[in-house]
């Protein structure tokens, strides 16, 4: 298992790796609208993610029409996310909980109930998991968390962030928020996701053009005698 040291050393270099820095700045949303963002973007990169939130914004007049819309017309929205039709029925879902419970479309007061309360009461809606409520903490409630999809954890374990055993989401969320500065949160999960998209497939990972070739193990182990070729690519200014 790596040092700290040495993860922490890979950690700066992820997040500040041009290829995998984040090019859509980070959206101020209310907790309600980044509730329903984290659905698009669990095991997604910010791209597509923010199609999908726009194509709802813009296809739907409201969040009460997302909510007595069809899966099959929310689906379509989301076209290009992976599993649309689960992520839709989690949205309607959500969205009928949080109407039945306010009778309005706004969790705005969870704001004045500090960061630690008003995860527990996010953690209570059904559509809710880990990650969304990580994701709700870091963008909106100014809380430190890393929300992790299987994205994020199949990354940490190759790049030796984790351990290679590690799999229960809680857990290595544990561990990546005592690894990551709350000040690099944000990068981070970009970087990681942007990480996965382009180099760290699940199968077949593209590990020869990976910026990170030279920190991650699983990378040293693919490619062998690359590595000396990968420290002097990293070396050279861009």
């Amino acid at each position: 298992m790596a040092t700290t040291i040495t993860k922490q050393r890979t950690l700066n270099h992820l997040v500040s790796a041009p290829d995998l820095a984040g090019n859509i700045p980070a959206e101020a949303l209310p907790v309600l609208e980044q509730f329903i963002y984290a659905l698009c973007r669990e095991n997604s990169t910010p791209e597509q993610a923010q199609q999908a939130y726009q194509n709802l914004r813009k296809r739907f007049f409201d969040w009460n029409e997302v909510r007595v819309s069809t899966i099959r017309e929310l689906e379509e929205a989301m076209a290009g996310l992976s599993d649309t039709e689960s992520r839709a029925q989690r949205l309607v879902s959500f969205l009928q909980e949080v109407f039945e419970t306010t009778f309005s479309f706004d969790l705005e007061g969870l704001q004045k109930k500090g960061v630690k309360q008003a995860a527990k009461s996010l953690s209570r809606y059904g559509s809710a998991n880990d990650y969304v409520g990580a994701w709700v903490v870091q963008r909106t409630l100014g809380g430190h968390a890393v929300p992790v999809d299987a994205a994020t954890a199949r990354c940490a374990r190759r790049l030796g962030l984790i351990e290679a055993a590690a799999e229960d989401p809680e857990s290595i969320r544990a561990t990546l928020e005592h690894l990551v500065p709350k000040a690099k949160g944000v990068a981070f999960t970009d970087a990681v996701s942007n990480l996965a998209e382009q180099f760290c497939w699940e199968d077949e990972p593209r590990c020869s053009g990976c910026p990170l070739l030279a920190d991650c193990p699983t990378g040293q182990e693919v490619c062998g005698n690359g590595m000396a070729a990968a420290r002097t690519a990293r070396a050279k200014p861009r």
